[in-house]
């Protein structure tokens, strides 16, 4: 091959490097969209098909979901993983789906869209402090400050709440706070297995393992659901949420990151705060105070300072696994 056309190959192959890291941007972006609206979506599926309506259908769909994954990556040879990592995998099935997705489902129900984003949001805070704990990652002086930021903007955004007694949607906040540590948990124990196996492999498995258990615990809520009287407005939104929101979603993301590398891609999930806002306040008339918008800046500045400001080094044991971005319902 001459010079000049080895030159042209490079130039070529630069060209078409920049244009997939254009499209993963847009796709990046529009993922955030997708699911900074899905919590105003939610709530309002959730006022004919309740909470746990929600969760039972989802969870029928959910399985087919993983079904069709496995089978376009695998065919019908699906990995064949051993008995202990499979029940480590029905573990984090248990806590990432039954308890994760269930205590996320009701927490939106009984707090805010805006509320509900920005809580969840805070989810890299409690990936750090496990790691911490853990004894896999040394926490610097930047992290800790950006940890204690990241509270003290969360207190500020509760206050109101707090000092009018609003104890349902307080509850609905803490709820869903506690929430987003279980994902951080998920994330830091999923890491080896999706070493092994293969995120593909395990989210699929994980979520077959946990989809009887949701549908049989909600199985009960689902019954006292007039399903006749779901409007197909409802129906898509439920399917809008299960489908596109959370399994297409999670696959464009995944594609993201793997263009874009995770160090890139993560700043953007901080934009699904404030998507969630405008979409709450244009569909619901969600109103916000300048308090709470106050702590809900000060929280994610604290998040993003807490994530991104370099660790120490001299880890004691190891690598640590990426640090996530915001959970997502």
């Amino acid at each position: 091959m001459s010079a000049a056309a080895a030159a042209t190959g490079t130039a070529g192959a630069r060209f078409a490097a920049r244009r997939r890291h254009r499209w993963a941007l847009w796709a990046a972006l529009a993922t955030v969209v997708v699911w900074g609206a899905n919590f105003s979506v939610q709530k309002a599926v959730y006022a004919l098909a309740t909470p746990g309506g929600f969760l039972f259908a989802r969870y029928l769909i959910m399985p087919a979901c993983a079904v069709a994954l496995l089978v376009w990556r695998f065919g019908w040879q699906w990995p064949r993983v051993p008995a202990a990592d499979l029940r480590r995998i029905a573990a984090l099935g248990f806590w990432g789906h039954c308890v994760h997705v269930g205590m996320v489902t009701f927490g939106i129900h009984w707090s805010t869209a805006f509320s509900s984003s920005l809580i969840l949001a805070c989810g890299p805070v409690f990936t750090l402090l496990i790691l911490r704990a853990s004894g896999i990652e040394r926490l610097g002086r930047a992290q800790i400050a950006g940890v204690a930021v990241a509270l003290a903007g969360v207190l500020v955004f509760l206050s109101d709440k707090l000092l009018a007694a609003r104890w349902g949607a307080t509850g609905g906040d803490l709820f869903l706070l506690a929430a987003a540590s279980l994902f951080s948990y998920y994330t830091v124990a999923s890491k080896p297995l999706i070493e092994r196996w293969g995120g593909v492999t395990v989210t699929s498995y994980a979520m077959l393992a946990a989809s009887p258990l949701l549908v049989a615990a909600s199985a009960p809520l689902a019954w006292q659901v007039d399903w006749a009287a779901m409007t197909p407005l409802a129906w898509a939104g439920l399917l809008w949420s299960t489908v596109v929101s959370a399994f297409v979603g999670w696959l464009v993301w995944g594609w993201v990151n793997a263009v874009r590398g995770v160090g890139r891609t993560a700043p953007l999930m901080y934009l699904m705060p404030p998507v969630a806002a405008a979409i709450a306040w244009l569909a619901a008339g969600e109103g916000f105070t300048v308090l709470k918008l106050t702590g809900a800046a000060v929280a994610l500045a604290g998040v993003a300072i807490a994530q991104f400001v370099r660790a120490p080094a001299g880890r004691p044991t190891g690598a640590a696994p990426e640090v996530s971005g915001p959970t997502r319902s």
